[in-house]
């Protein structure tokens, strides 16, 4: 075993070079840019010395004790000085056949509240832990497989940096050796963390569960008693193990906020401060592990903030997304078509090739469907596809999982009755039965077989547990959960390598899907147009704060949906081309595409003519209304309201859409906060038709319009 102490040797042995101090001490230099809006000079890196691993990119730091054993003695925020750590803890705890084992770790420090580098030399490895041996260090890989296929903006962040990986083993348990991956990235204040777990034994093991990450970091109050909700430090964490939501914070995940018993100096006197951070799965996973194979965890991702503004922490997070799933910019253009009549289909597709949209989704309740492989089936949706690809546009459908009940041997099963029923939906298919394996291999031989590159996928895997023993993917209530997830994310990962474009309405972007919904309640569309159209629009507000725009879809009812009669519907179009027209602006303005769901895009020449010309102004704009959003002002129905995109590597710099709910005329002085464009000291600013006007900017790099937006109306004001 390679012993850390014999660093000079190790690291020779791996060709991972010794840093001076000078090295050192770059390690923990500060970027001079702020990394929204230009790319730090300074990217990621590793250094290491006898007694430490660093990892950071001027944005951020991990620095790795490597002895007596490894642990994270060091999570710091760059820019700010901010110091995440406040104890050590070990790097992961894994439970393997009914034990809990530390990996890595130091045991002794003599206060929690906080923590000094001279208490490290007399600390020791944890008890019964598993023991560091050596690192390796590299280029991260480039993510998941994919091929772009679609429009992408042209300012695109790229995933790049460095991972070291840790190595462990346990003297009582003979070839079972656990790895650790840290990864950090050029331009991100981003570290992620995973690990794995090898078996080289002689026999299978059981792990009942594992935690990932573990930080014991300051807390943000000293409350001597409970308050009615904790404050929570800058940091932001997620993980891929998610599903059920239309957010990450919504979803069922995998992170949790601990207490800490070992701080007793903590000033809350019942010692209740959630002062630990941990990214663990709830249940399980409960995986047996076969002699000679391995079981690798989600990657769960620290985002180091550096401060507690909404915009700027919203931002942070949807560069996240750009740099480590680029495919949520893909952005195409499509209508949910209501019929599969290949007539139909046929003259949906011609309209969307006239007026410029770019995919046709056979929407719910159009009578596709993709469990049925018969030629009959395959053959007409074969010669679709290739009619909509002879008109350069792509096809695909929509399929439904999760919330339909199959049957007693297939359906989910209550842990409590033992009968099928508690599922998140009610009644919900196990994907581990056999029905459920058979199902996901029939979308993809039905995708392969016709060609479509669009899989609408809706009740995706929504975290039910199952308590069935006799469903062939999973053993039982333990590892169902797990399996389950593994096997939907396989799907994703595969479709996603084959260039299908995927709308879900779980968070499963980090496994490959392209777009979720903004955030609405699907009656609401039942409602009068007026409303639809304001509501809409603070759907849109409220749900890019955490997404950038081509992540997320609305919804724009062209036939009935769930009822509302003729006051919802926007069919016949030609009657209703003034919310048509508000329902394009608001949507293509954002940058969030709807479906719009009914049997066609337009039904007279001055429809088309409106389709024609919201699309041609979209498609002329297109970088900058799918760049991010600064929110302006959000829709109350009684004054203005606004949003404004940016983006400071364009020569357009921002776009904003004022709107004007109200009946009459409205003249107002609107700031416009510019400091993300990237402009300093003038901003040249055209508003609606008028002609450009230079602006100087302000100490906080806004600048002041006079406007005028009429009547139910709108105005756009671009920024160069």
């Amino acid at each position: 075993m390679f012993k850390p102490c014999l660093t000079l040797l190790s690291a020779l042995l791996l060709s991972v070079p010794l840093w001076s101090q000078g090295d050192l001490n770059s390690a923990r230099s500060v970027s001079k840019n702020d990394w929204l809006i230009q790319s730090p000079e300074i990217k990621a890196n590793i250094f290491v010395d006898e007694k430490e691993l660093i990892l950071a990119n001027g944005l951020v730091s991990r620095t790795i004790r490597i002895t007596p054993n490894a642990a994270t003695v060091g999570l710091k925020n760059l820019v700010t000085g901010e110091e995440y750590i406040r104890a050590v803890k070990p790097e992961a705890l894994v439970s393997i056949d009914g034990i809990s084992y530390p990996v890595g770790g130091l045991a002794g420090q003599k206060e929690h509240g906080y923590l000094k580098d001279e208490w490290l030399d007399d600390m020791t490895s944890p008890e019964n832990a598993f023991e560091f041996d050596r690192y390796e260090i590299r280029e991260i890989d480039s993510g998941l497989s994919w091929e772009r296929r679609r429009w992408i903006p042209t300012s695109q962040w790229e995933r790049k940096g460095k991972e070291a990986i840790f190595h462990y083993s346990h003297p009582k348990l003979e070839g079972i050796l656990v790895e650790i991956h840290y990864e950090i990235y050029d331009n991100l204040p981003l570290l992620c963390k995973w690990i794995e777990v090898v078996n080289e034994g002689s026999q299978s093991v059981r792990i009942d569960h594992f935690t990932g990450e573990i930080i014991a970091h300051p807390e943000k109050n000293n409350y001597v008693d409970e308050p009615s909700r904790w404050d929570l430090p800058n940091l932001y964490m997620e993980n891929d193990y998610a599903f059920g939501g239309f957010t990450y914070v919504e979803s069922p995940n995998a992170i949790s906020w601990e207490l800490d018993p070992e701080y007793t100096s903590q000033v809350n006197w019942e010692m209740k401060t959630p002062c630990v951070l941990k990214s663990q799965p709830a249940i399980g996973p409960d995986y047996r592990l076969e002699t000679g194979s391995s079981f690798e965890s989600f990657h769960t991702y620290v985002l180091v903030l550096d401060g507690t503004d909404r915009e700027r922490n919203g931002l942070s997070i949807r560069k996240i997304y750009r740099t480590l799933a680029p495919w949520i910019t893909e952005n195409p253009i499509f209508l949910h078509l209501v019929d599969t009549k290949t007539a139909k289909v046929k003259a949906a597709i011609d309209q969307c090739a006239e007026t410029g949209y770019e995919m046709v989704i056979l929407s719910f309740g159009s009578g596709l469907n993709m469990e049925d492989l018969s030629d009959k089936n395959v053959r007409k949706f074969k010669e679709l596809v290739d009619y909509a690809h002879s008109k350069d546009i792509e096809l695909g459908g929509y399929s439904l999982f999760s919330s339909r009940k199959i049957g007693a041997e297939t359906d989910v099963i209550d842990k409590e009755s033992g009968k099928p029923g508690g599922a998140k939906f009610g009644n919900a298919p196990c994907s581990g039965s056999q029905w459920g394996i058979e199902y996901y291999q029939s979308i993809e031989d039905f995708i392969e077989k016709t060609g479509f590159t669009v899989l609408e996928h809706d009740g995706p895997y929504p975290g039910d547990f199952c308590a069935s023993t006799t469903h062939p993917g999973h053993e039982g209530y333990g590892d169902s959960q797990w399996k389950q997830w593994r096997q939907a994310t396989n799907l994703y990962k595969d479709l996603r390598a084959k260039g299908i474009y995927m709308n879900l309405p779980d968070i499963y972007h980090l496994s490959g899907s392209n777009k979720i919904g903004i955030g609405y309640r699907e009656v609401n569309w039942s409602l009068p147009r007026e409303q639809q159209i304001l509501l809409g629009r603070q759907n849109i507000y409220d749900g890019t704060w955490l997404k950038p725009p081509s992540m997320a879809w609305t919804f724009v009812p062209l036939s009935q949906y769930h009822g509302g009669g003729a006051a919802a519907t926007l069919e016949p179009l030609a009657e209703h081309l003034h919310e048509y027209d508000a329902h394009m602006t608001q949507n293509y303005g954002s940058g969030v595409q709807a479906c719009y769901r009914g049997p066609r895009l337009y039904d007279t020449n001055e429809t088309k003519e409106l389709v024609v010309q919201k699309i041609a102004h979209y498609k002329k704009y297109r970088d900058i209304l799918n760049a991010d959003i600064i929110h302006l002002r959000r829709p109350d129905g009684r004054d203005w309201d606004g949003i404004l995109h940016v983006d400071p590597k364009l020569d357009i710099k921002g776009y904003a859409l004022l709107y004007n709910p109200t009946g009459e005329d409205l003249k107002r002085t609107i700031s416009l906060p510019l400091y993300y464009t990237g402009l300093t000291t003038t901003a040249l600013i055209q508003v609606g038709e008028d002609q450009a006007m230079e602006h100087e900017l302000s100490r906080d790099y806004s600048t002041e319009v006079r406007v005028s937006i009429p009547a139910h109306g709108y105005l756009p004001i671009i920024i160069k």
